[in-house]
């Protein structure tokens, strides 16, 4: 479970792009799920992302109606964009990123720029968080 967390524009959804073309799937076919609420791609070795999005959810029982229970019935991964609009629809183990728009910098006039703060609950996630840090080390 990844919660994003951000205001409008933030780049939640480009982050789930992100996520999916690293897992192996085409950015492309990656689109914000504002109105269909769930969406899903199957990933090259028989899983799946599932690709949430809260904005328009107004209770829990309308995200489980839309099938939420059932994404995370299955060994899939699942980014849900306004992850803290309904913060007790989630299972508590998740790695949530939290990411910021500072105001633009010099070098960046189109506002490019993110800032992510990860923080990881539960065993599973405290491990992905650690890889990914060890990632950013190395490209450094």
């Amino acid at each position: 479970m990844i919660a994003l967390v951000g205001p409008l524009g933030a780049g939640k959804t480009a982050f789930a792009k992100g996520l999916a073309e690293g897992l192996g799937i085409d950015p492309a076919r990656v689109a914000s799920p504002t109105f269909t609420i769930a969406s899903e791609y199957p990933l090259p070795d028989g899983t799946r992302l599932g690709h949430v999005d809260l904005y328009r959810v107004e209770s829990q029982a309308e995200l489980e109606a839309a099938g939420f229970l059932d994404l995370l019935a299955d060994a899939r991964v699942v980014a849900v964009e306004w992850a803290d609009r309904l913060p007790g629809a989630l299972p508590p183990e998740q790695l949530e990123v939290r990411i910021e728009r500072p105001a633009a910098a010099a070098g960046d006039a189109a506002g490019a720029a993110r800032v992510l703060h990860a923080t990881a609950t539960g065993e599973a996630p405290r491990a992905v968080l650690a890889r990914w840090r060890a990632a950013l080390e190395r490209s450094r």
